[in-house]
């Protein structure tokens, strides 16, 4: 049974912080691209910022400066450190799995909310 299991977010003031870390089990991690998808009410979901093992990362040019994503493929986690948050960045928070052969081969988590607000 695959599971993506995100943590870490929560409310937070503007230029704030928050680090979110999503936890992978049933999957052969290094053989799938981990990414950070957003959506806020409303609006559609989009992708935050990706990475394959081995590789750099891909960003969205609204968090380029301000987020970074990381991975520990020893444990089957993918992080995002945001920095500089504001309300705009207000969404629930998806972690993604999308195998780097099989694109069908795709999984979500539940979501966290991140709420920037003052």
């Amino acid at each position: 049974q695959v599971q993506l299991v995100e943590s870490g977010g929560g409310l937070v003031q503007p230029g704030g912080s928050l680090s979110l870390s999503c936890a992978a089990s049933g999957i052969n991690f290094s053989r799938f691209v981990m990414a950070w998808y957003r959506q806020a009410p409303g609006k559609q979901r989009e992708l935050v910022a990706a990475q394959t093992r081995g590789t750099s990362a891909n960003y969205a040019d609204f968090v380029k400066g301000r987020f970074t994503i990381s991975r520990d493929d020893a444990k089957d986690t993918v992080y995002l450190q945001m920095n500089g948050l504001q309300p705009e960045d207000t969404a629930v928070y998806y972690c993604n799995a999308r195998h780097l052969a099989y694109n069908l081969i795709n999984y979500w988590g539940q979501g966290t909310q991140v709420t920037v607000s003052s």
